[in-house]
């Protein structure tokens, strides 16, 4: 149990009187004399929603749904506290208004195109602080600013209690994107358990909480989790395109993970099967079950790190335990549920280590998923048995950004044949002229887009459009794909490790890092200057930027000299060849597997053949003429070899 006193939750739950009668405001006495009632109006506790408002903020349901010191609600079966309040707080949901990127980010927006400055906010500000922005928008107001931002409690409040648990049940939802949230302004909350106890929660707070399935399913999320902006370009002039910036609800859906019925809160707000009390004071409620643990854990620990750091600058209150929580949530996560990293010895011959790393995406959706900035880079250690290093792949500076970048952007590897080739699993976002840009608005289309998509994502599905893969991914044969099956959830890559004469057993290491902000992201915005800019390059220059190990694995002791015996006897005749044929002969086994690979990394063949009656195997090059490499393996050995086709 979280060791902490919440003074005003503890004077509600130790006045509450306890009832299992349905609660009604005309029976109030049943729960709580005049005098108590009026105790908890004039300290603020529990404030019944004012005529014309929508929205409360979400201290106003902590009172209930924050820490019992009495361990009696919001507990689970062994009395550990899981209240909801104090999970939230510190999620990204909880601090979305408060986020310094986010603010820097937008100003960077803003200063790039002055002229759109309003209408940038307005849309921003819509999913990371929908309570003041629809409060706004349902008075009349055309727009809301971060101006109006600063000094609005509902608007800093983030994505509130009441700004999800007011979406209504609408034919819309699930339809509608970038902030086009369908709110019942009648005054309910959609929860997930049926019979809800009203009377406490109309009385209290003005609301009537409503059971509804909606509020358990996918589309609930949809809202603000599929982003689709218009398009500038270098002058500030509309395109008359949009850009999609993020669709991880559109990932979802093109997955196997709604026909299992594995919906975002599924992961996101995991459920225990303990009854959980849902309010203070009220011991004679039912426990409910299944319970959704309210963290919301995402990947973006590097923020809620900052932030932590940074909260009493950023007007944030939590106490460092429930931040503590938190983090831990998403390290579980980013390490138990988003991919996996197995490491295999192909072959070892002709003097090369041929290294496959197979990469299994756990989650519902492309990995890594959300706003542009974020990836996942592999790294690739291979060393001596006494530790010197052979080859390395995928290293981080002091600043953590990856050692030999390329320009304009590292493209998509099948093959990695050098210490300079990376593979890094992002979306780079490219402008009008086709250029890297870090700049939203002047997006214009993706120019790589190779994160790992989850299981069951086709290029045939209807949401395909929305969550494309751009660049080299896109003809890449392990890329999605187990031969002609589509929709793995996986990609494979392929080291070809140079042995450099050595003979002796290698050590194979193998680690994913996930990154939320890599430092080139910021080179733009970092020439820019604005409060929120200038605050937030503080606080990043001294934020911990390490990235987060979220898979890895290790092959240690392999032996090398052992797998070259073929090469002694093997031909693969004529080299060069004029008319693309290509005859592999002396194999002195029956059973042969050939693979064909194309300059650029494709696997273009890949199949075995029985050589028993001739011992030669023939085939057939492409039409274009080029560099080929051809693999053979012999009983589990192999040896590749360049081919030149003129």
């Amino acid at each position: 149990m979280k060791n902490k006193f919440a003074v005003l939750a503890s004077v509600i739950a130790v006045i509450c009187i306890a009832s299992t009668i349905p609660f009604k405001p005309e029976i109030a006495k049943a729960y709580h004399t005049k005098e108590q009632i009026a105790f908890f109006t004039n300290h603020k506790m529990m404030t019944p929603i004012a005529p014309g408002e929508y929205f409360l903020i979400p201290q106003e349901c902590q009172g209930c749904h924050g820490y019992d010191t009495l361990g009696l609600a919001n507990v689970d079966a062994n009395g550990h506290d899981v209240n909801l309040f104090d999970d939230w707080e510190t999620s990204m949901m909880g601090l979305s208004a408060k986020d310094p990127l986010w603010r820097a980010k937008l100003s960077h927006e803003m200063l790039n195109n002055p002229a759109h400055a309003i209408e940038t906010q307005n849309l921003c500000i819509t999913c990371h602080a929908p309570a003041g922005h629809y409060t706004a928008m349902f008075k009349g107001q055309q727009y809301y600013t971060l101006a109006d931002l600063a000094n609005d409690s509902l608007g800093l409040s983030g994505v509130s209690c009441t700004a999800c648990h007011a979406i209504g049940d609408s034919s819309t939802l699930g339809t509608l994107f970038t902030g086009n949230i369908p709110y019942d302004t009648n005054k309910v909350m959609y929860g997930p358990f049926e019979f809800p106890v009203a009377g406490p929660m109309q009385l209290y707070v003005g609301y009537t909480p409503t059971f509804s399935t909606h509020v358990s399913e996918g589309r609930f999320c949809s809202p603000c989790h599929t982003l689709i902006s218009n398009s500038f370009d270098l002058n500030n002039v509309p395109t008359g395109t949009t850009f999609i910036e993020q669709a991880t609800y559109h990932e979802w859906l093109n997955s196997s993970y709604p026909s299992q019925d594995i919906k975002c809160q599924t992961c996101h707000m995991p459920q225990i099967e303990d009854p959980v009390v849902l309010a203070n004071g009220n011991i004679g409620l039912p426990g409910r079950t299944p319970f959704n643990l309210h963290q919301f854990a995402g990947a973006n620990s590097f923020m809620v790190k900052l932030i932590k750091q940074n909260k009493t600058a950023l007007g944030v209150s939590a106490p460092d335990y429930n931040f503590d929580s938190t983090l831990v949530a998403i390290d579980k996560m980013l390490t138990t549920q988003s991919l996996k990293a197995t490491a295999s010895i192909n072959s070892i011959g002709n003097d090369t280590a041929y290294i496959d790393v197979l990469l299994e995406n756990k989650a519902g959706h492309k990995f890594p998923s959300g706003y542009p900035s974020r990836r996942a880079v592999v790294q690739m250690i291979v060393t001596k048995a006494n530790g010197d290093t052979l080859f390395a792949s995928g290293l981080f500076d002091s600043d953590f950004e990856v050692l030999n970048p390329v320009s304009p952007y590292e493209p998509h590897h099948d093959i990695i044949t050098s210490p300079n080739q990376k593979q890094i699993y992002e979306m780079v976002m490219g402008n009008i002229l086709g250029n890297p840009t870090t700049v939203l608005e002047q997006a214009y289309a993706p120019l790589k887009d190779n994160r790992i998509p989850p299981i069951g994502f086709t290029t045939q599905h209807y949401a395909y459009d929305t969550c494309q893969i751009i660049g080299s991914a896109s003809g890449d044969p392990d890329f999605n794909f187990n031969g002609a099956i589509e929709g793995t959830g996986k990609d494979a890559v392929h080291y070809h490790v140079s042995l450099g004469g050595y003979t002796g057993a290698i050590n194979v290491f193998t680690a994913v890092y996930y990154q939320t902000l890599p430092p080139a992201f910021l080179n733009d915005m970092s020439t820019f200057s604005s409060p929120e800019i200038n605050s937030f390059m503080t606080m990043y220059a001294n934020a911990d930027k390490s990235p987060v190990k979220v898979a890895a694995d290790t092959l240690l002791n392999i032996p090398t000299g052992i797998h070259n015996v073929i090469s002694e006897s093997l031909k693969i005749t004529p080299n060069p060849t004029s008319d693309g044929r290509i005859i592999i002969s002396d194999l002195k086994s029956p059973l042969v597997t050939v693979e064909l690979w194309d300059q650029r990394g494709k696997r273009i063949q890949n199949f075995s053949e029985n050589a028993l009656d001739r011992n030669t195997v023939e085939i057939q090059l492409p039409k274009v003429k080029g560099i080929y490499y051809i693999r053979v393996t012999i009983n589990g050995q192999s040896q590749t070899k360049k081919i030149l086709y003129i």
